[in-house]
């Protein structure tokens, strides 16, 4: 009964176990425009999200020849470190680039992933999605797709 007052799309949240969230999985380009985006509850494990949204990812037109459907490769924070995961991106011809858990820093990947957590600032200086207002999952994902459309919208004009 009580997960109904708490929302879709919740859990507890790793930093404060007190309460619900809701995490943010986000695939952008190189210059940080978003290609997919899911939501899932806070407790969820990072690297579930991951091929859902390479997979997610429409084919690049505007080329000629055949259109890509694939990105080269994909760069991860430690979160998405499994093997099973960096065999699967290596099947669908995608180069994984991920931080590897237990080793030191200093893998340098940071100077290229800055890019997606600019991308994060930028959604998360709208209001709503900085704070989940929500209870449903599905709403508050709307607003997630229609922040990623202001960013693209932005980008554009500059």
């Amino acid at each position: 009964m009580s997960v109904l007052f708490k929302g879709a799309l919740t859990g507890p949240s790793p930093v404060d176990r007190a309460r619900t969230g809701s995490k943010h999985h986000l695939l952008t380009d190189s210059h940080g425009i978003p290609l997919a985006i899911s939501l899932t509850g806070g407790n969820r494990n990072d690297v579930t999200q991951l091929l859902p949204l390479v997979d997610g990812v429409g084919p690049v037109r505007g080329k000629v020849g055949r259109p890509r459907t694939r990105p080269d490769k994909v760069l991860a924070d430690r979160g998405y470190d499994h093997d099973k995961y960096r065999r699967e991106l290596w099947k669908r011809g995608v180069k994984p680039v991920i931080a590897r858990r237990g080793v030191e820093h200093g893998s340098h990947l940071g100077r290229e992933r800055w890019v997606v957590e600019r991308t994060f600032a930028w959604l998360h200086n709208l209001r709503r999605l900085r704070i989940r207002y929500e209870r449903s999952g599905e709403l508050h994902l709307a607003f997630m797709l229609l922040g990623c459309a202001v960013v693209c919208q932005r980008k554009l004009a500059e």
